[in-house]
């Protein structure tokens, strides 16, 4: 795969068109060729593993560009990512951002716009991307601040062999009530619990399951007047049920297992279901799983709505205040590439290929073969979950499904979550949790309000 220069592709498009894309600032310009190296702050995961172990013998191969990379968990990333993008300290030129940040960095103008790289770039393809994750990837200016490496819905995972043992089966299109049934049957078979589910906290975590769960019930964080609503009855029962379905049939110590801890257990065997989401197919898959082809794979489980699960997006963004912008592009245009998908399935096989972004991979024979237990489940959650601007019953004022898009929901969610994962704890009841939670929703939300 021979990387084009970047300085030539520039040139090319602006003489062919022989204007200066008009009403761009200096920050929507690509600056010309520039090599050396670029650092990356994103999450240690396993998609993120590959792509440091790929990136030396291809991409540093193929540009002179190094890349250094910073992997942290999770809940740590987003923290270092929120403080360098909010100083604009120039430490990091990429990020790994998600669905939820990029409207709030982008209005605050720690992103650099990739528009006129976009268009410069013509071996990018960017049509072939999901057009619902790039409506979360596009500032209010209509710019394009970022591109998915990868993208994810959520779905049921449920041990097929283990439902077989007593006589179970897994409906097409399950509510969360036969969800709950299935468990309670299902629990203490072979040793497994009878669903995994998130419970650590962190906005990310607990919250991006429970949030969908509070969706479907018919719940909201916020009515159009932005008054909170975590003490409404569908809020409340939609909390109940869930610390009710991990405490009495979830892994022991739900409360310390966020989405890496919860895989882990699943993988191990020690779970008949899980809810989680549709990236993690791969990992159930891959060699070494003591569950490999023993997993069925069904919709993201509804209750008051037709569908439910979440839809989201990991992007790479470059700061605004990064020197290093044109290497930068260079390394999203190959990470987040056709070429790149065909690279890991290649090298690693294709069930690593990271999916969920481009329309392309799901047309590909080999990855459909490879995928085959799962891949229809997750192009329908890539192209049909819910919709951020309506996923419940009730209207709302805020966009998002797992999340609420303001920026007080980085802070709130943090804090709401960790009454829940107390709760799951047995440390509290679900009424005092969100008793407390109410209180901070409502302060979270004052300049907002209109009464």
């Amino acid at each position: 795969m021979k990387r084009r220069s970047l300085a030539r592709l520039v040139v090319a498009a602006a003489a062919a068109t022989g204007l200066a894309l008009s009403g761009c600032n200096a920050t929507d310009q690509p600056s010309g060729g520039s090599k050396g190296s670029i650092n990356v702050l994103t999450m240690d995961i396993a998609q993120m593993q590959q792509l440091k172990q790929l990136t030396k013998r291809h991409f540093t191969a193929e540009t002179g560009i190094t890349v250094n990379y910073t992997l942290l968990p999770e809940n740590q990333s987003r923290a270092r990512t929120d403080r360098e993008f909010a100083s604009q300290a120039g430490h990091y030129d990429v990020a790994i951002v998600g669905s939820y940040e990029v409207p709030i960095y982008s209005k605050n103008g720690w992103l650099a716009p990739l528009d006129s790289y976009v268009k410069a770039d013509r071996s990018f393809d960017q049509d072939d991307m999901f057009p619902n994750l790039m409506a979360s990837l596009t500032g209010t200016d209509g710019k394009t601040y970022a591109e998915p490496f990868y993208g994810e819905g959520s779905f049921l995972m449920y041990r097929k062999d283990l439902f077989r043992k007593v006589g179970l089966a897994m409906p097409r299109d399950p509510t969360w009530d036969q969800v709950a049934s299935l468990a309670a049957k299902v629990d203490g078979t072979n040793g497994a619990a009878g669903i995994c589910l998130r419970g650590m906290s962190g906005w990310g975590q607990n919250l991006a399951p429970l949030n969908s769960v509070i969706n479907t019930f018919g719940g909201a964080w916020y009515d159009m007047k932005w008054n909170a609503q975590l003490t409404s009855p569908a809020f409340k029962e939609a909390v109940q049920f869930y610390v009710d379905l991990v405490r009495k049939y979830g892994q022991p110590d739900a409360h310390r297992s966020g989405v890496l801890e919860t895989l882990e257990t699943f993988v191990a065997g020690k779970c008949a279901m899980m809810y989680d989401a549709t990236a993690l197919a791969s990992s159930v898959e891959a060699d070494g799983s003591a569950i490999k082809g023993k997993v069925g794979y069904v919709a993201a489980p509804h209750d008051k709505t037709e569908k439910a699960g979440w839809l989201w997006t990991w992007a790479w963004g470059i700061q605004n205040a990064s020197k290093n912008k044109d290497a930068a592009w260079e390394f999203i245009s190959w990470a987040s590439s056709k070429d790149y998908q065909e690279l890991v399935g290649t090298e690693l096989g294709w069930i690593a290929a990271p999916a969920g972004s481009r329309k392309s991979l799901y047309a590909n024979p080999e990855y459909q073969n490879a995928a085959a237990a799962w891949y229809r489940q997750e192009y329908m959650a890539a192209t049909n979950s819910a919709d951020p601007r309506n996923p419940g019953v009730s209207p709302r004022p805020y966009t998002g499904v797992q999340y609420v898009g303001i920026p007080e929901f980085a802070h709130l969610g943090t804090k709401v979550s960790q009454e829940i994962s107390w709760t799951i704890a047995g440390r509290q009841s679900v009424d005092t949790a969100l008793q407390k939670s109410q209180e901070l929703a409502h302060a979270a939300a004052e300049k907002y309000r209109t009464d």
